[in-house]
This record gives structure tokens, sequence and C-alpha cells, in this order.
């Protein structure tokens, strides 16, 4: 059973129309990729799933109840948690103080500062150090440990792996199943394909506003991908 959906879902900015008629869908459990090139819509896409954009209210449904043009912190107390492209973190605050502030909403659930500490043990080294002093990779770690703290059902990460080293992409990607582990749905957008294939189970691709693809990941060739990414 899908836990959410999308259905003929607009979004602009201002008279600009960014995304035109989306449909979408992820079950239970399920980790679905976006990808797209720069300017697809995939940060709009989750932007209007979460509330930072006006939606229609049947038009993003969570848990079969429409949400669509909720308030952002009405729709974090339902379940759902972004780690945003650029990470985001409170600059003046604590690796701890920071990864604290994702637990606002108060829902009940297995994770909490020790939980966040056993999946990146690094984070308790510096959990009093500023954020600003941590690397690239270590505060991307602060900011999914932050979304997990507000315990979501479901887990939105826009572009995690942006400016990051592979090397250290994939230890932030090796922990994704531990993550899952428990049931918690996520969708991944990603600008790496092979890595979008990798860790999904579907795929949708974006280009202009509209979903050009959709599909098992491990089915979908580079051809089918190419042609919808480009659109040639």
């Amino acid at each position: 059973m899908a836990l959410l959906t999308t259905r003929k879902l607009e979004a602009f900015y201002g008279d600009f129309q960014a995304l035109f008629g989306i449909d979408f869908e992820i079950e239970r459990g399920e980790i679905v990729a976006v990808i797209g090139a720069n300017g697809a819509g995939k940060s709009t896409f989750l932007k209007t799933v979460c509330g930072l954009l006006k939606a229609s209210r049947e038009a993003v449904s969570f848990d079969d109840e429409p949400i669509g043009g909720l308030q952002p912190g009405r729709i974090v107390q339902r379940g759902i948690a972004m780690v945003p492209e650029g990470r985001r973190l409170f600059p003046s605050l604590s690796v701890e103080e920071n990864l604290l502030m994702g637990a606002y909403a108060k829902r009940s659930g297995p994770w909490n500062l020790e939980a966040v500490y056993d999946l990146f043990p690094i984070l308790k080294e510096k959990r009093s150090d500023p954020s600003s002093a941590l690397s690239g990779g270590q505060q991307q770690m602060v900011a999914i440990g932050r979304a997990l703290m507000s315990n979501p059902r479901l887990l939105i990460c826009d572009e995690i792996s942006l400016g990051l080293a592979p090397i250290v992409v994939k230890e932030i990607y090796n922990a994704l199943p531990r993550v899952c582990a428990g049931g918690l749905t996520v969708i991944v957008v990603e600008q790496d394909v092979g890595m979008a294939q990798l860790v999904s189970s579907r795929l949708y691709c974006m280009q202009e506003g509209r979903v050009t693809l959709s599909g098992p990941s491990g089915d979908l060739t580079r051809e089918q991908i190419s042609q919808a990414y480009f659109g040639v």
C-alpha cells in the first residue's frame, strides 16, 4: 500500500509553472530514487510535498490523508522529514544541539541521540564541536541525523552526495540499510544515476517539471534513462 502519493501535482513560483501534473507514489518500506538534471524540478517536487510550496489539498496524500498545502510543521508532525540540499545546519550550534533541533516534533520512535551516534560514531566524538568545524561529509551526517531525530515515517534526502568525495558518499549510503531496517520509507534525489539505481527499488526521472520515465531501477537501461534525462 502506498504511503505517499501525488496526483496531477502542479507547483508555481509566482506566475512561473515549475511542475506539470506529477504522478508519483512510494510504498511503505520502499526506497525510491528521483533523478534529473539541474532545473528538472526535483527539489521543487520535494518542497511541494513538504509544504514549502503551495499545492492543492488533494494533490498530495500521505497515509491516505490529503496533505497538500499544509504548513511544513504540520507535515513534519505527521511523519515526513527532509534532509535538504546544502545541509542547512545552524553554524553557531554544536553538533548535538543541531541534532536536538530535529526532535522538536516530539514524535515517538527508535531515533534518539544514542541511535544517531551509533549510526554515525564520528558525531559522538564531535558532539560538542560547532557544526561549522565539521567536514562536508560530517555535516551531511548531522543533517541526516537531525531528520531522523523527528522519527519520521518518510525520509526525503535531497542531493545528499552533492559536493562530497566518492568515499564519503559511499560511507553515507552504506548507512542507508540500517536507517531503513525498521521499515522507514525513503525518497532519494540524486544526480548520480548509477548510485540512484544501486540504492533504490524504483526510479523516477524528471525533466522540465514532468516525469519522463519511471520503473523498477534494475530494469531501466542506460539508453532509456539517457533519453528521459536529456530528452534526446
